[in-house]
């Protein structure tokens, strides 16, 4: 049976959410960060490529942030599309899932599923590096659900679950800016825009309007205890 916890003080909710503004917007902590947007945005890759039908080869996490997730299946088609189109939108979508998690008091399912993600992308994982990578976020992630008290275990979750909604963001202007400066010709969006037709910017907005979407619908889940308690004072 699955516990449902309270809801952390009002401080550790609006704290969480400015310590990951700051790791998100500080270029320094990003580069280190920014391997969890990756890890979460190849296996939404994955993910679809299985659900769709297609046979899910490998991924590959690199040191510089980038990460590959191959398949195997037809090369075009709406299976194809969905799959190439649910990298950018992951992060976002499951700090969405994560928020509703949360909302619901659900702090250690929350814990349990992010794990369950790691353990299924290390399965699935063909370099040395992301494989240790996998190795080294799992293993945070497995101290804090067994070792911290259930304060810290929600600080952290809270903390994640920010992180992946505000993380989800930024990714999407850098996607545009390189793609600007010629550096990206076989980004997710430029294959989509092979795929299907339209062009590239409309994808990349596209991913902008779930990230920001996600953002607005998570943080006011998250935040909603806070803003009652700011709308109930005389």
């Amino acid at each position: 049976m699955i516990s449902v916890q309270p809801a952390p003080p009002q401080w550790v909710v609006l704290t969480t959410a400015l310590v990951a503004l700051v790791v998100v917007l500080a270029n320094g902590p990003w580069r280190l960060a920014r391997n969890v947007v990756t890890i979460v945005h190849e296996a939404g890759h994955g993910l679809i490529a299985v659900l769709v039908g297609r046979r899910l080869s490998g991924i590959r996490l690199h040191s510089d942030t980038s990460g590959v997730t191959t398949s195997r299946g037809r090369p075009t088609g709406p299976g194809m599309v969905l799959t190439v189109l649910a990298g950018y939108i992951a992060p976002s979508l499951l700090g969405l899932g994560l928020a509703a998690l949360l909302g619901a008091g659900m702090i250690t399912l929350l814990l349990w599923v992010c794990t369950a993600l790691l353990l299924l992308v290390l399965i699935m994982v063909r370099n040395v590096y992301g494989a240790v990578l996998l190795l080294v976020t799992g293993g945070a992630l497995v101290a804090v659900s067994v070792l911290a008290d259930s304060a810290v275990q929600a600080g952290f979750a809270y903390l994640v679950t920010w992180f992946l909604l505000i993380g989800g963001v930024r990714p999407v202007p850098e996607l545009q800016r390189k793609r600007r400066r010629g550096r990206a010709r076989d980004s997710d969006a430029d294959q989509l825009a092979r795929l299907t037709g339209l062009p590239g910017i409309f994808w990349v907005t596209v991913f902008g309007l779930v990230a920001l979407g996600a953002l607005a619908l998570g943080g006011n889940w998250l935040l909603a205890e806070v803003l009652d308690g700011w709308s109930l004072r005389p």
